[in-house]
């Protein structure tokens, strides 16, 4: 069941973004910026399966610290499967906003042990000696610019306290 709401979900997602003409590099969204770039797939169906997919279509600014797919498939087994299962929408939520800081913070926003509270309303540690972290889980790729905010690649889950 779980590859075939996948599958629905990331077609739908494709779908959705081929229809629809952008003026320039910046006027796709949050959602459709990962769709687009198609190593977040497992996340688009998390934040499908959460019901945020509206959210982070909307006006924002946000900060998107987005985990890979090889991030997602890093987790314990069966992890992902469980978090997609309705009965686990409010522990799906908690996790994926807290990924997500309200406003739009850039690599160059960035210092030493800042510390950001998330839309979750835990926080998390930024580190900038030695390359960019955030609770420890690498930037791979910074400031790729959405509409409404900026994505920041990581490569790991980072999950509240």
């Amino acid at each position: 069941m779980f590859r075939r709401t996948f599958l629905a979900v990331t077609s739908a997602a494709a779908i959705a973004t081929a229809s629809i003409t952008f003026a320039d590099g910046h006027s796709k969204d949050i959602v459709d910026t990962a769709v687009g770039a198609g190593s977040f797939t497992t996340l688009v169906a998390a934040v499908q399966a959460a019901g945020l997919v509206e959210t982070l279509k909307g006006e924002g600014p946000f900060t998107v610290f987005a985990p890979t797919d090889e991030a997602f498939a890093a987790l314990p087994t069966g992890t992902v499967e469980t978090l997609l299962l309705p009965e686990n929408k409010d522990q799906l939520i908690a996790i994926l906003t807290y990924h997500v800081v309200p406003g739009k913070v850039m690599s160059g926003d960035l210092s030493n042990n800042m510390m950001v509270t998330t839309a979750q309303g835990g926080d998390v540690t930024i580190m900038t000696e030695g390359g960019v972290t955030v609770n420890g889980a690498n930037v791979v790729t910074a400031d790729i610019e959405a509409s409404n905010g900026v994505i920041h690649v990581i490569d790991a889950v980072i999950l509240p306290k």
